[in-house]
Protein backbone atom coordinates (compact mmCIF):
# COMPACT_ATOMS: atom_id res chain seq x y z
CA UNK A 1 0.00 0.00 0.00
CA UNK A 2 1.57 3.27 -1.15
CA UNK A 3 0.42 5.60 1.62
CA UNK A 4 -1.37 5.65 4.97
CA UNK A 5 -3.34 8.71 6.09
CA UNK A 6 -3.99 9.18 9.82
CA UNK A 7 -5.99 12.42 9.94
CA UNK A 8 -6.75 14.26 13.15
CA UNK A 9 -9.19 16.81 11.74
CA UNK A 10 -12.02 16.74 9.24
CA UNK A 11 -10.04 19.10 6.99
CA UNK A 12 -7.28 16.49 6.82
CA UNK A 13 -9.85 13.85 5.87
CA UNK A 14 -11.01 16.12 3.05
CA UNK A 15 -7.40 16.55 1.90
CA UNK A 16 -6.84 12.78 1.84
CA UNK A 17 -10.00 12.14 -0.16
CA UNK A 18 -9.17 14.90 -2.64
CA UNK A 19 -5.67 13.45 -3.02
CA UNK A 20 -7.27 10.12 -3.89
CA UNK A 21 -9.62 11.77 -6.37
CA UNK A 22 -6.80 13.63 -8.09
CA UNK A 23 -5.06 10.39 -9.01
CA UNK A 24 -8.14 8.17 -9.10
CA UNK A 25 -6.61 6.15 -6.25
CA UNK A 26 -8.72 3.82 -4.12
CA UNK A 27 -8.80 4.43 -0.36
CA UNK A 28 -9.29 1.64 2.17
CA UNK A 29 -11.24 3.20 5.06
CA UNK A 30 -10.89 1.82 8.59
CA UNK A 31 -11.09 2.70 12.26
CA UNK A 32 -9.15 0.36 14.53
CA UNK A 33 -9.12 -2.33 11.82
CA UNK A 34 -11.00 -4.91 13.90
CA UNK A 35 -13.29 -5.98 11.04
CA UNK A 36 -11.05 -5.73 7.98
CA UNK A 37 -11.74 -9.41 7.28
CA UNK A 38 -15.46 -8.73 6.75
CA UNK A 39 -16.40 -8.14 3.14
CA UNK A 40 -14.50 -8.36 -0.11
CA UNK A 41 -10.80 -7.45 0.12
CA UNK A 42 -10.32 -3.83 -0.91
CA UNK A 43 -7.60 -3.36 -3.51
CA UNK A 44 -6.44 0.13 -2.58
CA UNK A 45 -3.37 2.28 -3.17
CA UNK A 46 -3.74 4.00 0.22
CA UNK A 47 -5.38 3.54 3.60
CA UNK A 48 -7.24 6.19 5.58
CA UNK A 49 -7.54 5.28 9.24
CA UNK A 50 -9.51 7.22 11.85
CA UNK A 51 -7.46 5.80 14.73
CA UNK A 52 -6.54 9.34 15.86
CA UNK A 53 -10.09 10.58 15.44
CA UNK A 54 -10.98 9.61 19.01
CA UNK A 55 -12.74 11.77 21.56
CA UNK A 56 -16.09 12.07 23.31
CA UNK A 57 -16.96 15.63 22.33
CA UNK A 58 -20.30 16.06 24.07
CA UNK A 59 -22.22 14.06 26.63
CA UNK A 60 -25.41 15.33 28.26
CA UNK A 61 -26.73 12.55 30.52
CA UNK A 62 -29.89 14.45 31.35
CA UNK A 63 -30.67 14.79 27.62
CA UNK A 64 -29.64 11.20 26.79
CA UNK A 65 -27.32 12.44 24.03
CA UNK A 66 -23.68 11.66 23.29
CA UNK A 67 -21.48 12.90 20.44
CA UNK A 68 -18.09 11.41 19.68
CA UNK A 69 -15.55 11.26 16.91
CA UNK A 70 -15.78 8.14 14.78
CA UNK A 71 -12.54 6.56 15.99
CA UNK A 72 -13.56 6.70 19.66
CA UNK A 73 -13.32 3.35 21.44
CA UNK A 74 -16.64 1.73 22.28
CA UNK A 75 -15.09 0.67 25.57
CA UNK A 76 -14.40 4.30 26.45
CA UNK A 77 -17.93 5.31 25.53
CA UNK A 78 -19.51 2.48 27.50
CA UNK A 79 -17.39 3.24 30.58
CA UNK A 80 -18.42 6.90 30.43
CA UNK A 81 -22.08 5.99 30.09
CA UNK A 82 -21.90 3.49 32.96
CA UNK A 83 -20.77 6.27 35.29
CA UNK A 84 -24.23 7.78 34.79
CA UNK A 85 -26.21 4.55 34.72
CA UNK A 86 -26.69 4.68 30.94
CA UNK A 87 -25.89 2.43 27.97
CA UNK A 88 -25.83 1.97 24.22
CA UNK A 89 -29.14 0.15 24.03
CA UNK A 90 -28.36 -1.57 20.71
CA UNK A 91 -25.67 -3.59 22.54
CA UNK A 92 -22.91 -3.47 19.89
CA UNK A 93 -20.91 -6.72 19.74
CA UNK A 94 -17.16 -6.88 20.00
CA UNK A 95 -16.32 -8.88 16.86
CA UNK A 96 -12.57 -8.26 16.99
CA UNK A 97 -11.76 -11.72 18.45
CA UNK A 98 -13.72 -13.30 15.61
CA UNK A 99 -11.05 -11.88 13.29
CA UNK A 100 -8.07 -12.60 15.54
CA UNK A 101 -7.93 -9.10 17.04
CA UNK A 102 -7.79 -8.65 20.84
CA UNK A 103 -11.08 -7.74 22.49
CA UNK A 104 -11.97 -4.16 23.32
CA UNK A 105 -10.58 -2.37 20.26
CA UNK A 106 -13.78 -1.68 18.32
CA UNK A 107 -14.77 1.92 17.56
CA UNK A 108 -18.01 3.86 17.34
CA UNK A 109 -17.52 4.42 13.61
CA UNK A 110 -17.02 0.70 13.05
CA UNK A 111 -20.19 -0.18 14.97
CA UNK A 112 -22.30 2.31 13.02
CA UNK A 113 -20.58 1.67 9.68
CA UNK A 114 -21.37 -2.05 10.03
CA UNK A 115 -24.77 -1.39 11.69
CA UNK A 116 -23.88 -3.76 14.50
CA UNK A 117 -26.41 -4.81 17.10
CA UNK A 118 -26.45 -7.48 19.77
CA UNK A 119 -29.21 -9.58 21.32
CA UNK A 120 -31.19 -6.52 22.44
CA UNK A 121 -31.98 -5.60 18.82
CA UNK A 122 -35.36 -7.35 19.11
CA UNK A 123 -36.22 -4.93 21.91
CA UNK A 124 -34.28 -1.75 21.17
CA UNK A 125 -33.57 -1.78 17.42
CA UNK A 126 -30.38 -1.73 15.37
CA UNK A 127 -27.45 0.67 15.58
CA UNK A 128 -28.91 2.90 12.87
CA UNK A 129 -32.03 3.44 14.97
CA UNK A 130 -29.96 5.20 17.63
CA UNK A 131 -28.03 7.60 15.37
CA UNK A 132 -29.33 11.17 15.67
CA UNK A 133 -26.85 12.66 13.26
CA UNK A 134 -23.34 12.54 11.86
CA UNK A 135 -20.82 14.49 9.87
CA UNK A 136 -18.46 13.11 7.28
CA UNK A 137 -16.72 13.44 3.96
CA UNK A 138 -18.13 11.93 0.78
CA UNK A 139 -16.28 10.57 -2.23
CA UNK A 140 -16.39 13.99 -3.88
CA UNK A 141 -14.15 15.38 -1.15
CA UNK A 142 -17.00 17.39 0.39
CA UNK A 143 -17.75 17.74 4.10
CA UNK A 144 -21.42 17.36 5.00
CA UNK A 145 -23.71 16.89 7.98
CA UNK A 146 -26.96 15.00 8.44
CA UNK A 147 -29.45 14.89 11.31
CA UNK A 148 -28.90 16.71 14.56
CA UNK A 149 -28.89 16.33 18.34
CA UNK A 150 -32.56 15.60 18.95
CA UNK A 151 -34.70 12.57 18.23
CA UNK A 152 -37.10 14.55 16.06
CA UNK A 153 -35.56 16.75 13.39
CA UNK A 154 -36.61 17.93 9.96
CA UNK A 155 -33.23 18.39 8.33
CA UNK A 156 -34.06 16.40 5.18
CA UNK A 157 -33.45 12.81 4.14
CA UNK A 158 -32.45 10.42 6.92
CA UNK A 159 -28.91 9.92 5.68
CA UNK A 160 -27.90 8.45 9.05
CA UNK A 161 -29.84 5.28 8.29
CA UNK A 162 -28.41 5.17 4.77
CA UNK A 163 -24.77 5.45 5.82
CA UNK A 164 -25.18 3.05 8.76
CA UNK A 165 -24.28 -0.38 7.44
CA UNK A 166 -22.59 0.97 4.29
CA UNK A 167 -19.14 -0.29 5.41
CA UNK A 168 -17.39 2.94 4.47
CA UNK A 169 -18.42 2.75 0.81
CA UNK A 170 -20.46 5.99 0.75
CA UNK A 171 -18.69 8.36 3.12
CA UNK A 172 -16.00 8.65 5.77
CA UNK A 173 -17.92 9.34 8.98
CA UNK A 174 -15.99 11.68 11.26
CA UNK A 175 -18.44 12.62 14.07
CA UNK A 176 -21.49 10.69 15.28
CA UNK A 177 -24.28 11.70 17.65
CA UNK A 178 -26.30 9.02 19.40
CA UNK A 179 -29.25 8.77 21.70
CA UNK A 180 -28.39 6.77 24.81
CA UNK A 181 -30.73 5.15 27.31
CA UNK A 182 -30.80 4.29 31.01
CA UNK A 183 -29.15 0.97 31.82
CA UNK A 184 -31.33 -1.61 33.61
CA UNK A 185 -30.77 -2.13 37.32
CA UNK A 186 -30.83 -5.90 37.06
CA UNK A 187 -30.55 -8.72 34.53
CA UNK A 188 -32.04 -12.15 34.95
CA UNK A 189 -32.18 -15.04 32.47
CA UNK A 190 -34.76 -17.81 32.48
CA UNK A 191 -33.59 -21.07 30.89
CA UNK A 192 -35.51 -23.82 29.15
CA UNK A 193 -33.28 -26.90 29.27
CA UNK A 194 -33.13 -29.76 26.79
CA UNK A 195 -35.46 -28.45 24.07
CA UNK A 196 -34.69 -29.11 20.40
CA UNK A 197 -34.52 -26.26 17.90
CA UNK A 198 -38.19 -26.43 16.95
CA UNK A 199 -39.47 -26.47 20.54
CA UNK A 200 -37.03 -23.70 21.46
CA UNK A 201 -38.21 -21.52 18.58
CA UNK A 202 -41.83 -21.97 19.63
CA UNK A 203 -40.96 -21.21 23.27
CA UNK A 204 -39.08 -18.04 22.30
CA UNK A 205 -42.01 -16.88 20.16
CA UNK A 206 -44.45 -17.44 23.02
CA UNK A 207 -42.17 -15.59 25.45
CA UNK A 208 -41.64 -12.66 23.09
CA UNK A 209 -45.39 -12.42 22.56
CA UNK A 210 -46.10 -12.45 26.29
CA UNK A 211 -46.30 -9.36 28.54
CA UNK A 212 -42.97 -10.27 30.17
CA UNK A 213 -40.92 -7.83 28.05
CA UNK A 214 -38.06 -10.02 26.86
CA UNK A 215 -34.84 -8.24 25.85
CA UNK A 216 -32.95 -11.28 24.57
CA UNK A 217 -33.98 -14.70 23.23
CA UNK A 218 -31.38 -17.25 22.13
CA UNK A 219 -30.95 -20.99 21.65
CA UNK A 220 -27.68 -22.89 22.15
CA UNK A 221 -27.53 -26.53 21.05
CA UNK A 222 -25.80 -28.85 23.49
CA UNK A 223 -22.36 -28.77 21.80
CA UNK A 224 -22.22 -24.97 21.97
CA UNK A 225 -23.79 -24.66 25.41
CA UNK A 226 -20.89 -26.81 26.61
CA UNK A 227 -18.45 -24.03 25.59
CA UNK A 228 -20.01 -21.37 27.83
CA UNK A 229 -18.03 -20.06 30.79
CA UNK A 230 -21.25 -20.02 32.82
CA UNK A 231 -20.92 -23.24 34.82
CA UNK A 232 -24.64 -23.99 35.00
CA UNK A 233 -24.85 -23.72 31.20
CA UNK A 234 -21.74 -25.71 30.26
CA UNK A 235 -22.41 -28.29 32.94
CA UNK A 236 -26.05 -28.87 32.05
CA UNK A 237 -25.25 -31.46 29.36
CA UNK A 238 -28.27 -30.34 27.31
CA UNK A 239 -29.32 -27.59 24.94
CA UNK A 240 -30.23 -24.24 26.46
CA UNK A 241 -32.92 -21.76 25.47
CA UNK A 242 -32.17 -18.43 27.17
CA UNK A 243 -34.64 -15.58 27.73
CA UNK A 244 -33.40 -12.33 29.25
CA UNK A 245 -35.39 -9.95 31.42
CA UNK A 246 -34.06 -6.53 32.44
CA UNK A 247 -35.22 -3.61 34.54
CA UNK A 248 -35.89 -2.63 38.13
CA UNK A 249 -35.58 -5.44 40.66
CA UNK A 250 -39.26 -5.92 41.62
CA UNK A 251 -40.36 -5.80 37.98
CA UNK A 252 -37.68 -8.31 36.97
CA UNK A 253 -38.72 -10.68 39.76
CA UNK A 254 -42.38 -10.52 38.77
CA UNK A 255 -41.70 -11.05 35.08
CA UNK A 256 -39.29 -13.90 35.81
CA UNK A 257 -42.02 -15.65 37.77
CA UNK A 258 -44.44 -15.20 34.87
CA UNK A 259 -41.90 -16.51 32.37
CA UNK A 260 -41.13 -19.58 34.46
CA UNK A 261 -44.84 -20.39 34.57
CA UNK A 262 -45.06 -19.95 30.79
CA UNK A 263 -42.10 -22.24 30.07
CA UNK A 264 -42.78 -24.87 32.74
CA UNK A 265 -45.05 -27.06 30.60
CA UNK A 266 -42.34 -27.25 27.91
CA UNK A 267 -39.60 -28.81 30.05
CA UNK A 268 -37.10 -28.21 32.82
CA UNK A 269 -36.67 -24.55 33.71
CA UNK A 270 -33.61 -22.88 35.27
CA UNK A 271 -32.50 -19.37 36.06
CA UNK A 272 -29.31 -17.27 35.96
CA UNK A 273 -28.59 -14.37 38.29
CA UNK A 274 -27.36 -10.94 37.19
CA UNK A 275 -23.65 -11.80 37.01
CA UNK A 276 -24.19 -15.08 35.17
CA UNK A 277 -26.64 -13.41 32.78
CA UNK A 278 -24.20 -10.70 31.80
CA UNK A 279 -21.52 -13.28 31.01
CA UNK A 280 -23.81 -15.50 28.95
CA UNK A 281 -25.26 -12.66 26.88
CA UNK A 282 -21.79 -11.27 26.21
CA UNK A 283 -20.83 -14.69 24.82
CA UNK A 284 -23.95 -14.77 22.66
CA UNK A 285 -23.33 -11.19 21.53
CA UNK A 286 -19.65 -11.56 20.60
CA UNK A 287 -19.85 -14.98 18.86
CA UNK A 288 -16.17 -16.01 19.16
CA UNK A 289 -16.64 -17.55 22.62
CA UNK A 290 -19.15 -20.04 21.19
CA UNK A 291 -18.01 -20.59 17.60
CA UNK A 292 -14.41 -21.12 18.59
CA UNK A 293 -12.70 -22.72 15.57
CA UNK A 294 -10.76 -19.88 13.93
CA UNK A 295 -10.31 -21.91 10.71
CA UNK A 296 -14.02 -22.14 9.90
CA UNK A 297 -16.12 -19.69 7.90
CA UNK A 298 -18.68 -17.66 9.85
CA UNK A 299 -22.09 -16.77 8.43
CA UNK A 300 -24.79 -14.50 9.78
CA UNK A 301 -28.22 -15.58 8.54
CA UNK A 302 -31.31 -13.39 8.87
CA UNK A 303 -34.57 -15.31 8.53
CA UNK A 304 -38.15 -15.17 9.82
CA UNK A 305 -37.82 -16.40 13.44
CA UNK A 306 -40.24 -19.28 12.93
CA UNK A 307 -37.98 -20.62 10.13
CA UNK A 308 -34.70 -20.54 12.03
CA UNK A 309 -34.65 -24.15 13.22
CA UNK A 310 -35.58 -25.56 9.81
CA UNK A 311 -33.02 -23.42 7.97
CA UNK A 312 -30.21 -24.49 10.32
CA UNK A 313 -31.23 -28.15 10.07
CA UNK A 314 -31.45 -28.06 6.26
CA UNK A 315 -27.96 -26.58 6.02
CA UNK A 316 -26.53 -29.07 8.53
CA UNK A 317 -27.77 -31.97 6.38
CA UNK A 318 -25.60 -30.83 3.47
CA UNK A 319 -22.75 -28.88 5.08
CA UNK A 320 -20.48 -29.61 8.04
CA UNK A 321 -21.76 -26.83 10.26
CA UNK A 322 -22.78 -25.80 13.75
CA UNK A 323 -24.96 -22.86 14.73
CA UNK A 324 -26.90 -21.06 17.41
CA UNK A 325 -29.90 -18.73 17.28
CA UNK A 326 -30.32 -15.15 18.49
CA UNK A 327 -33.20 -12.68 18.09
CA UNK A 328 -35.75 -15.38 18.88
CA UNK A 329 -34.53 -17.46 15.93
CA UNK A 330 -34.35 -14.53 13.50
CA UNK A 331 -30.55 -14.45 13.45
CA UNK A 332 -28.47 -17.60 13.05
CA UNK A 333 -24.74 -17.52 13.67
CA UNK A 334 -23.36 -20.42 11.66
CA UNK A 335 -19.86 -21.88 11.47
CA UNK A 336 -19.04 -23.95 8.36
CA UNK A 337 -16.02 -26.16 7.76
CA UNK A 338 -15.86 -25.14 4.10
CA UNK A 339 -15.80 -21.68 2.53
CA UNK A 340 -16.24 -22.80 -1.08
CA UNK A 341 -18.79 -21.38 -3.54
CA UNK A 342 -20.64 -24.71 -3.29
CA UNK A 343 -21.08 -24.26 0.46
CA UNK A 344 -22.21 -20.68 -0.06
CA UNK A 345 -24.79 -21.89 -2.59
CA UNK A 346 -26.21 -24.37 -0.08
CA UNK A 347 -26.40 -21.74 2.66
CA UNK A 348 -28.01 -19.10 0.47
CA UNK A 349 -30.46 -21.54 -1.09
CA UNK A 350 -31.72 -22.64 2.35
CA UNK A 351 -32.07 -19.04 3.48
CA UNK A 352 -33.80 -18.00 0.25
CA UNK A 353 -36.52 -20.61 0.73
CA UNK A 354 -37.32 -18.97 4.08
CA UNK A 355 -37.32 -15.48 2.57
CA UNK A 356 -34.17 -14.32 4.37
CA UNK A 357 -30.64 -13.34 3.47
CA UNK A 358 -27.13 -14.53 4.32
CA UNK A 359 -23.90 -12.62 5.01
CA UNK A 360 -20.47 -14.22 4.94
CA UNK A 361 -18.84 -12.53 7.93
CA UNK A 362 -15.51 -14.36 8.05
CA UNK A 363 -13.53 -16.35 5.50
CA UNK A 364 -10.05 -16.41 3.99
CA UNK A 365 -9.04 -13.75 1.50
CA UNK A 366 -9.25 -16.09 -1.50
CA UNK A 367 -12.77 -17.16 -0.57
CA UNK A 368 -13.86 -13.55 -0.04
CA UNK A 369 -12.80 -12.71 -3.59
CA UNK A 370 -15.00 -15.39 -5.15
CA UNK A 371 -17.90 -15.75 -2.69
CA UNK A 372 -20.08 -12.62 -2.32
CA UNK A 373 -19.93 -11.58 1.32
CA UNK A 374 -23.27 -9.78 1.20
CA UNK A 375 -26.51 -11.04 -0.25
CA UNK A 376 -26.25 -10.44 -4.02
CA UNK A 377 -28.73 -7.66 -4.89
CA UNK A 378 -31.52 -8.11 -7.41
CA UNK A 379 -31.50 -6.10 -10.64
CA UNK A 380 -33.52 -3.23 -9.16
CA UNK A 381 -31.48 -3.26 -5.95
CA UNK A 382 -28.22 -3.23 -7.90
CA UNK A 383 -29.43 -0.21 -9.88
CA UNK A 384 -30.29 1.60 -6.65
CA UNK A 385 -26.90 0.79 -5.08
CA UNK A 386 -25.12 2.05 -8.19
CA UNK A 387 -27.09 5.30 -8.13
CA UNK A 388 -26.22 5.84 -4.47
CA UNK A 389 -22.56 5.28 -5.29
CA UNK A 390 -22.82 7.72 -8.19
CA UNK A 391 -24.10 10.39 -5.82
CA UNK A 392 -21.84 9.78 -2.84
CA UNK A 393 -18.70 8.37 -4.46
CA UNK A 394 -18.75 8.91 -8.23
CA UNK A 395 -15.03 8.16 -8.61
CA UNK A 396 -15.32 4.84 -6.73
CA UNK A 397 -12.50 5.60 -4.30
CA UNK A 398 -14.07 4.76 -0.90
CA UNK A 399 -13.65 1.07 0.00
CA UNK A 400 -14.39 0.10 -3.61
CA UNK A 401 -15.84 -3.38 -4.00
CA UNK A 402 -15.98 -4.13 -0.29
CA UNK A 403 -19.71 -4.84 -0.37
CA UNK A 404 -20.31 -5.61 -4.06
CA UNK A 405 -17.58 -6.37 -6.56
CA UNK A 406 -18.87 -4.32 -9.48
CA UNK A 407 -20.48 -1.37 -7.65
Amino acid sequence: MDQIFVPGTEAEVVDAVRWAISGRRALAISGAGTKLGWGRPVDAQARLTLAQFADIELYEPEELVLSARAGTSLNDIERRLAQHGQQLAFEPPDLGPLFGVPAGRGTLGGAIGCNLAGPRRIHAGAARDHVLGFSGVNGRGESFKAGGRVVKNVTGFDLSKLVSGSFGTLAVMTHITLKVLPAPEEWRTILLLGADGSVATDAMAKALGSPNEISGAAFLPVQLAAKSRVASISGSGVSVTALRIEGAGPSVAARAQGLRALLGPRGEVGELNDVESRLLWREIRDVAALLTDAKRAIWQLSVPPASGAKVAADIAQRVDSESYFDWGGGRIWLSAASETPETAAVVRAAVAVAGGHATLVRAGETARRIVPAFQPPSGAERHLVARLKDNFDPYRILNPGRMYEDV
